[in-house]
């Protein structure tokens, strides 16, 4: 599988003395589903950004599709990268089909008049995010749940080749947090999305992604469980499997878990320390 996004000695720091990132090196293959995973600060957003080219990198390079991301214009960029910010309430007053019509900004031509094409990327996102129910609807009239496929139907009409997206389950309940991920999902396998998600829910990266990036922050460097598990300061890339741990995860998280299995994965319940059960608990 060829790489579509290749990070090589990434750093960045938005301050002398507050490095955030800091030579961070990884891949991320056509077609793949990479999350990234960490403690709050340890940076995920932050490279988020600077994979969609929103920050500069200090040192180290990023190249998409075998070129430099600072070779690309915003618009060419924005034909191979959509992003998904985290769900929020809008200012302004759009419908649904106005919100997924914005995706196609970076292919009309000189007077701005859609076409066909545009046409039917609105549509076909539309049917595959059953937001098509509630085209004409008001965004700000929608639950968040529904919000969060409307963004996820902007990102697919934009027809790019790789999708970001920051936390696309933050603030939804279950059934619409696995509904997102079954979302992202199909447009990996039936669509060849290469899909890079921020996560704070390891269970569900675990469940949906090929691989993991967890960002350790400024924690030591650690050992991976397997051999599979590439292991760098401040960050650990590999499947799942290799990467989470209960212990792994008590030293980057700083909490306990209990861990058992569904299938093939490990799952992780965290325990606090008046939990209910946290001093019974035992690791499966």
């Amino acid at each position: 599988m060829s790489s579509i996004i290749e990070v090589k000695n990434l750093s960045f720091a938005y301050a002398p003395h507050r490095r955030i990132l800091e030579d961070v090196s990884f891949d991320v293959g056509a077609g793949a589903f990479l999350s990234v995973a960490g403690p709050n600060g340890a940076g995920k957003t932050t490279l988020l950004n600077l994979l969609c080219g929103l920050l500069g990198p200090q040192a180290g390079s990023i190249m998409i599709d075998t070129a430099p991301i600072q070779s690309y214009s915003a618009r060419r960029l924005a034909q191979k990268i959509a992003v998904v910010r985290q769900e929020f309430v809008p200012v302004f007053d759009f419908t649904v089909v106005e919100v997924v019509s914005m995706a196609r900004t970076p292919y009309l031509g000189t007077f701005g008049f859609d076409g066909k094409t545009d046409r039917d990327a609105i549509n076909q996102a539309l049917e595959i995010t059953d937001t098509a129910q509630f085209a004409r609807r008001s965004l700000r009239s929608l639950s968040g749940g529904e919000r969060q496929r409307v963004f996820i139907a902007r990102a697919l009409a934009q027809n790019t080749a790789i999708m970001l997206l920051d936390e696309p389950t933050s603030f939804l309940d279950l059934k619409h947090q696995v509904g997102i991920y079954d979302l992202l999902k199909a447009a990996q396998l039936e669509k060849g999305k290469t899909i890079v998600a921020i996560t704070h829910d390891i269970n569900l990266a675990a469940q949906y992604c090929d691989q993991i990036l967890l960002l350790t922050g400024r924690k030591p460097p650690m050992q991976g469980r397997e051999n599979g598990a590439q292991n760098h300061p401040g960050y650990l890339i590999g499947k799942a499997k290799d990467i989470f741990s209960p212990e792994q995860i008590e030293k980057v998280f700083g909490v306990r878990v209990f861990a058992g299995k569904v299938g093939k994965e490990n799952f992780f319940i965290p325990l606090g320390r008046f939990a209910k059960d946290s001093g019974q608990a035992s690791i499966s």
